[in-house]
């Protein structure tokens, strides 16, 4: 058939002051009221593991004493640098994923003093990552946040990490560039906001970090200029990958191989992957280049001290309005860490979230906002499905979740009624998530059970689609507060009526494929979204954005914030490569500027 013959081509051919009294060592108040937590993990330790690490990752920290955990071997460790309370390091990062680990490795690697702090633990993937999603459910953030609007995001698993590597240690590994228009949206398409960044620039960066974590993809990618080849042939195409290939070629558009950042080959340290398919729920053979195994390690290498378990509260400023350090929870107690520079790196809802519980005095509406925007632009992605059953076994659960797709819509204007654009993706869910999905339907007792009997047969299309910028769309701060008596985000989000119909669009198309492809009993599910984006956006004003395009603050030249905060809009594409190559980006201006005594 043609689109098997399609498949075994693309495969020949690419083998190739803290209210609650932030003081130094004073102990953290009780929680004022019940807040909701995971429930705690079992402890898991390795019998190859050093006698004195008996503690579990959640149970207290393992960046201490000097050194750090190996995460390439068994009850391993390397030896990290520490620095003390009273060090002024040149940078305190907050937050350890895609933004803060490659902005950390790059300054420690440039000879910066670096500490980077993440609420979360830093895990070991050989030996405490299983192939059981609820126990992997370890690895999101569920602490309790508000959500309302009109359509109140479900927070959790699909879009906030809460580990040393963030959101990347349990991500898709889905690494697409930007389509260049998009960073001139208003100029050049009619909506949104431009970025300060030119394409040209960015192409560079995203090379950079292609090359930096090995990306496995196609040896000629069918959208957008021209680029450097792939360092990893792409995977293998699974029965859910041709199923999309099927329905694409049906339908006259093309697909390709997902480009991905998991090995298809051994690197280093690293295995290839093996296609267990937990790979969003952690990978357990380190084949998924996650922050946690690629920037992180170098990091500590470089010379920079990871705090893992380390909550930061609040960033301090002094009388001349700069940034002089960060007041963090750790162990029971609130600490003080001196820095020059600070850079809030803990996304869109802990990265305003952080600035405004930094209010003071000299800056009472929070930190870097005096144009009135931190919190506000907030966009997901839309993240929507069509679902169908085929004939013959697919058994999508094998492999990465996302092994084909196609970006038609993002690169193809003509034809729609709306502004931005989607990608879609074939799709593997693991069976507790396909149960989930099911009875979110209405499906229970006998009717789940019948079918779940038919998860071999099933497959599905899912989109990453864009939502526009809306002031509305914002994260605040609550009445209700968390367990060291700080008060959560209230995540406010509606869709607009743009979002509405391009969501109706992919949705009609993803089922028009999944019928050409021969699927029966297709149905779509409405409501679902991923990636969180905005909320401290870049430009070209200070009267109109958070930061200039290097992510430095308007308002307080020393305090720094390299995440998808500072999307101005967010694309139908994965944002992971795009933020990663901001931070590489924002690394080089950093070091120019300190060349040039601008720091």
């Amino acid at each position: 058939m043609r689109w098997v013959l399609a498949a075994r081509r693309i495969r020949a051919a690419t083998c190739a002051s803290i209210r609650t009294g932030a003081i130094r060592g004073k102990p953290s108040k009780p929680p004022t009221r019940a807040t909701r937590r995971s429930r705690p993990q079992a402890r898991r330790t390795s019998v190859c593991a050093d006698l004195t690490d008996f503690t579990g990752a959640n149970e207290a920290p393992r960046g201490k004493h000097g050194r750090a955990p190996d995460v390439f071997r068994r009850g391993g460790w390397m030896p990290m640098r520490e620095y003390a309370l009273d060090d002024e390091v040149d940078f305190a990062i907050v937050g350890t994923g895609a933004g803060g680990a490659t902005l950390a490795c790059r300054l420690a690697e440039a000879g910066f003093r670096v500490v980077a702090f993440d609420a979360g633990a830093w895990w070991r993937p050989l030996e405490e990552f299983a192939s059981d999603e609820t126990h992997q459910a370890k690895l999101y953030w569920t602490d309790e946040r508000i959500c309302d609007g009109e359509n109140p995001l479900q927070l959790g698993s699909n879009n906030s990490g809460k580990a040393v590597g963030g959101s990347t240690v349990h991500f898709a590994m889905v690494s697409l560039r930007f389509r260049p228009e998009w960073f001139q949206s208003r100029t050049r398409l009619g909506y949104g906001v431009d970025w300060p960044l030119d394409w040209r620039e960015m192409w560079r960066y995203y090379t950079e970090v292609e090359q930096a974590l090995g990306i496995s993809g196609p040896v000629n990618y069918p959208w957008g200029p021209k680029r450097a080849r792939y360092p990893y042939r792409a995977h293998e195409i699974n029965g859910a990958g041709l199923v999309l290939a099927r329905g694409c070629e049906a339908l006259g558009i093309p697909w390709a191989p997902t480009p991905l950042a998991t090995l298809s080959a051994p690197r280093g340290d690293a295995h290839q992957c093996v296609y267990r398919g937990f790979c969003v729920t952690g990978c357990a053979t380190n084949a998924k280049q996650s922050a946690l195994v690629t920037w992180i390690p170098r990091t500590v290498r470089a010379g920079a001290e990871i705090r893992d378990l380390a909550m930061v509260g609040r960033i301090e400023t002094n009388a001349l309005g700069r940034a002089t350090g960060v007041h963090f929870h750790r162990e029971g107690r609130w600490h003080f860490q001196r820095a020059r520079n600070v850079v809030v790196a803990g996304y869109a809802i802990e990265t305003p979230r952080l600035l405004l519980l930094s209010a003071n005095g000299r800056f009472p509406e929070g930190l870097a906002n005096r144009s009135g925007l931190v919190g506000k632009n907030l966009m997901v992605q839309a993240n929507q499905a069509a679902w169908g059953m085929l004939d013959d076994e697919i058994r999508w659960y094998k492999g990465p979740p996302s092994l084909a797709l196609t970006e038609h819509w993002n690169y193809q204007d003509e034809g729609k009624d709306f502004y931005g654009g989607y990608c879609y993706m074939s799709q593997g869910p693991l069976p507790l998530v396909w149960a989930a999905t099911q009875t979110s339907r209405g499906l229970w007792g006998d009717a789940l059970m019948r079918e779940m009997t038919k998860y071999n047969h099933q497959a599905g299309l899912k989109m990453v689609g864009e939502t526009l910028p809306q002031e509305r769309n914002r994260v605040t701060l609550a009445d209700e507060k968390d367990a060291l008596d700080l008060p959560v985000a209230r995540v406010t989000w509606s869709m607009c009526e743009n979002d509405r119909r391009l969501v109706r669009h992919a949705l009609d198309y993803m089922s028009r494929a999944l019928a050409a492809a021969g699927a029966s009993d297709i149905w779509t599910q409405d409501d679902d979204t991923c990636h969180l984006n905005g909320t401290a956006r870049m430009g070209s004003d200070a009267q109109t954005s958070v930061v200039n395009a290097d992510c430095r603050s308007w308002d307080i030249p020393n305090l720094w914030i390299c995440d998808g905060s500072v999307f101005p809009t967010v694309g139908g594409v994965n944002p992971s490569l795009t933020i990663q190559a901001i931070a590489c980006r924002t690394a080089g201006r950093i070091q120019a500027l300190a060349a040039r005594g601008e720091l």
